[in-house]
């Protein structure tokens, strides 16, 4: 499992949703949720996207945004039209004076807005929680950016406006993966062009020697890895191994598998009730007490802490 896996892995509690707004001019909605990624497909009409900081962009029929949190932003037909509704943390929709927006805007099944047959019709998918996996890719990308529709060509648009209005069983496992296949799309995308600047795990990926490394380490990590079993798989010397993956990723084999191995608990201590010692076992530490070593020398605290912090942080934010 790659970081890019790894932004769409995890339980589905992590609060990946989607839902369809069909809105009609002049309309605005001001964004405050702190999700750590939205993804903003257009439908139908013209929609405005301006960030606090950073420049503004106007998306067209087939264009895409990311737009990567917590920093809120405005969506708007126009960047004179005043907001007309917000959306806070945990999902909560208001009224800019501060009245609840709850259901009064649902136009049916994962629908929100004026009007089904409304001029502008926009898909939007939120992903509500960030994790250290996830963050290792979201960390690489701006808060803000498009892909216009010359730039790429996105078969899953009609899927997507077919599938969103469903409601069969099951139908939020399928809006779940055409939401993860569209973001995924996205960044190959964003991250193939010339100028992109991926992150070094990321380039290293599609070297022939770095690239199978990072796999093992990353589909494995409780294997008891060494340089030496490593550069092996690879078919080369460690030493060759060593100083080619250095030179691409930015840190030894080692010093990943070990920052790998903790991120991984870092999020499953977030995610689930797993005992220390089982979490230790699923990510290569031999006890609880190895563990627990390594994860306050790298994050400053347990890894009870961690998980006590991440609790009341999530509570705060509605987000469970």
């Amino acid at each position: 499992m790659d970081a890019l896996a790894g932004l769409l892995e995890g339980p589905r509690a992590r609060g990946a949703f989607m839902i369809r707004a069909c809105l009609d001019p002049p309309w605005a909605v001001r964004v405050e949720d702190e999700a750590p990624l939205t993804v903003m497909l257009m439908i139908r009409g013209h929609a405005w996207i301006m960030p606090d900081t950073g420049e503004r962009v106007r998306l067209g029929p087939g264009d895409l945004a990311i737009a990567r949190g917590p920093g809120p932003y405005t969506c708007a037909d126009d960047p004179g039209t005043a907001p007309q509704a917000l959306i806070l943390p945990g999902g909560e929709c208001a009224y800019p004076d501060g009245r609840s927006l709850n259901g009064s805007m649902d136009l049916g099944v994962r629908t929100w807005g004026d009007r089904l047959d409304g001029g502008t019709v926009v898909l939007i998918g939120t992903y509500l929680m960030k994790g250290e996996i996830n963050g290792r890719l979201l960390d690489a990308l701006p808060p803000l950016l498009t892909l216009a529709s010359d730039m790429w060509t996105c078969p899953l648009t009609p899927v997507l406006a077919d599938e969103i209005v469903r409601d069969e069983p099951g139908q939020e496992v399928v809006l779940d993966r055409l939401l993860d296949l569209l973001v995924i799309a996205a960044l190959r995308t964003w991250f193939a062009r010339p100028d992109a600047a991926a992150p070094a795990w990321y380039g290293a990926l599609a070297d022939p020697v770095v690239g199978p490394v990072l796999r093992l380490v990353q589909d494995d990590p409780a294997h008891p890895w060494t340089v030496a079993a490593l550069a092996a798989k690879a078919g080369v010397s460690r030493a060759a191994l060593a100083r080619r993956f250095t030179a691409l990723v930015g840190e030894s084999p080692m010093a990943y598998l070990t920052n790998w191995r903790l991120a991984l608990a870092a999020d499953r201590l977030r995610d689930t009730d797993d005992t220390i010692a089982a979490v230790a076992r699923l990510v290569g530490y031999g006890s609880a007490f190895a563990l627990s070593t390594a994860f306050k020398r790298s994050y400053g605290v347990s890894p009870q802490e961690h998980r006590t912090r991440t609790a009341r942080a999530g509570a705060a934010r509605g987000g469970g």
